[in-house]
């Protein structure tokens, strides 16, 4: 029982869920009125606008994990996992200018089958197993283990908060397909963000200030086992840090970004339910600007977080500093701003873990299902990615038990680590096969499973030496490879992909440019790009901003 909340918390959270079920009812009706088929079920019936497109993008972005994490990372003095947001912003340009249009002129449902028309039956298949099994150890069951842990800290039970949460967002999401995501997740984008200014402004207000928060963050950096004040606002760490040195940031974060907003299904889905290029375009350029707002509302908030606990007004651990954002809401929001923060909160889980169960079912359903059953109903397809939802719910939660041996650094750490080990190999694949038409479909496969191999290898070593099942001896290969900081094994895992990519498609025949034609640079058709002097200035005020901020939080600016 949430003691702490009171009847009008409780009714602003129940108008909440029950906007979210009615715009999925309304839209699961409105569907069954025309004929429900594939299109309608995992793109939305690809007739979505820009507003609809980019606040999707975001929210589906934006779950518990990112928000708790995020704030977690504030209140440790990890600023610079800032760099993740704002690099974000910069790849959405790259993704709305360079990938969208190949996407959508391809008429594809999902990545994998992008990926066979440009290479091999075999590169589609790595690409599906890959990404669904990536869903379950980062995404869906991450998403899960975040929103349990808020339910956790407002007094319901871990498991009984994740199984509620698996069932309130499974519902809308197994009967209103993509479309019912989508709106829902438009409504979910503008909760959120309203819940933690909320929490921002109060705990301002609460801690004193700001000069009051930097105050107490200086007077305790005196103490040898906190943080430094410089910590909590500069985003560029030396070389030789240990966690994010600035090359690791500038060069490997990128890899990551490109992988997951440029290639991964669970993003370009968004992308590929748009009426046009222009609609795709502008919604990833919105998102791209609301992708500045965690600076201010995720992680200051655990800077403040922080800050408060040190004053003794807030009671959290920061050995499990993850709890920082749902410690501030439950022990600092007056009545009725609680409840809109907690229903930020769930917007965030539910949107992002509605997206992750749309996008698994879609590539279960379109890569497999219908692959060895072409000859499958409309009715048959949806019915499949239904139970297809339904069957990684299960296998999820059964994943959760093994996270905790790698999640040392939170949530975010364990986020990001584990993409740093899929992405490189992809994103080599998809850049150099867009850019270049010599790029074969032998070279992409082999370079596909090298490169798992030698990121799998790293996440093996990291969960025995985590779980204290193995310990390596100083010196040795293995232990040298858990050495190398995770954002540096991404850029070099991503150099030996390029290396194996090039070189084994020298050596080996080109691939037929009439099967290749119009999905890469080299073989498309000139054709005249749609565009308009708006998408330029927004490009270029995006860019503006992003180097603002950065010389913002740097030892030029307020670091």
């Amino acid at each position: 029982m949430i003691t702490n909340f009171s009847i009008l918390d409780y009714t602003v959270v129940l108008l909440y869920f029950a906007l979210i079920f009615w715009i999925s009812k309304w839209v699961s009706k409105k569907q069954d009125a025309t004929e429900f088929n594939s299109v309608d079920y995992f793109l939305a019936g690809r007739n979505q606008g820009w507003f609809v497109i980019g606040a999707s993008l975001f929210a589906s972005n934006i779950g518990s994990e990112i928000i708790i994490g995020v704030s977690g990372a504030g209140a440790r003095g990890e600023m610079p996992m800032a760099n993740f947001e704002l690099l974000a912003s910069l790849i959405l340009i790259l993704f709305a200018w360079i990938f969208v249009p190949f996407y959508l002129k391809s008429s594809v449902y999902t990545m994998p089958e992008f990926l066979e028309k440009r290479y091999s039956p075999s590169c589609r298949n790595y690409l599906s197993i890959i990404s669904v099994l990536a869903y379950i150890i980062t995404k869906i069951s991450l998403i899960i283990f975040a929103g349990a842990l808020v339910f956790e800290v407002l007094g319901i039970p871990f498991w009984t908060g994740a199984i509620f949460t698996v069932v309130a967002t499974g519902l809308y999401t197994v009967f209103g397909g993509l479309k019912a995501v989508i709106y829902t997740d438009m409504v979910q984008a503008f909760t959120l963000i309203l819940g933690c200014i909320a929490v921002t402004i109060f705990g301002l207000y609460a801690v004193g200030g700001w000069d009051q928060m930097m105050t107490t963050i200086e007077m305790a950096s005196a103490i040898e086992t906190n943080p430094q004040t410089s910590s909590f606002f500069n985003m560029w760490k030396p070389i030789s840090d240990t966690n994010y040195p600035w090359t690791g940031m500038l060069f490997g974060a990128p890899i990551l970004g490109v992988w997951y907003w440029c290639t991964d299904q669970y993003i370009v889905q968004r992308a590929l339910s748009a009426k046009d290029e222009v609609s795709a375009r502008k919604g990833a350029l919105f998102a791209g600007y609301l992708k500045l707002l965690p600076v201010f509302i995720f992680f200051i908030p655990g800077v403040i977080a922080y800050a408060l606990m040190q004053q003794g007004s807030l009671n959290f651990s920061l050995s499990n500093a993850d709890q920082a954002l749902p410690a501030m809401i439950t022990q600092l929001l007056p009545v009725g701003l609680k409840g809109i923060a907690i229903a930020g909160l769930l917007a965030a889980l539910m949107s992002s873990l509605s997206s992750a169960f749309n996008s698994s079912s879609t590539l279960l359903t379109i890569d497999f299902y219908q692959k060895f059953n072409p000859d499958a109903s409309e009715k048959q397809l949806v019915r499949f990615g239904q139970l297809a939802t339904v069957t990684l719910v299960f296998i999820s939660m059964g994943w959760i038990p093994f996270m905790k041996a790698l999640m040392g650094g939170g949530i975010f750490y364990y986020l990001q680590s584990i993409q740093a080990y899929v992405s490189p190999p992809i994103a080599a694949v998809f850049l150099l096969g867009l850019m270049y038409q010599w790029v074969n479909a032998k070279a992409a496969i082999i370079t596909l499973w090298s490169g798992f191999a030698l990121g799998m290898l790293r996440l093996v070593l990291e969960y025995l030496a985590g779980a204290d099942i193995m310990q390596f001896s100083q010196g040795s290969l293995f232990n040298l490879l858990l050495e190398i900081n995770f954002l540096h094994y991404a850029i070099l895992l991503f150099v030996i992909s390029v290396t194996i990519l090039v070189t084994v498609s020298k050596l080996t025949p080109p691939p037929n440019l009439n099967q290749i034609q119009g999905l890469c640079l080299q073989t498309s058709e000139k054709r005249k790009i749609v565009w308009s002097s708006m998408d330029v200035r927004l490009s270029m005020g995006l860019i503006g901003l992003v180097l603002i901020l950065w010389f913002v939080f740097s030892k030029w600016g307020i670091a």
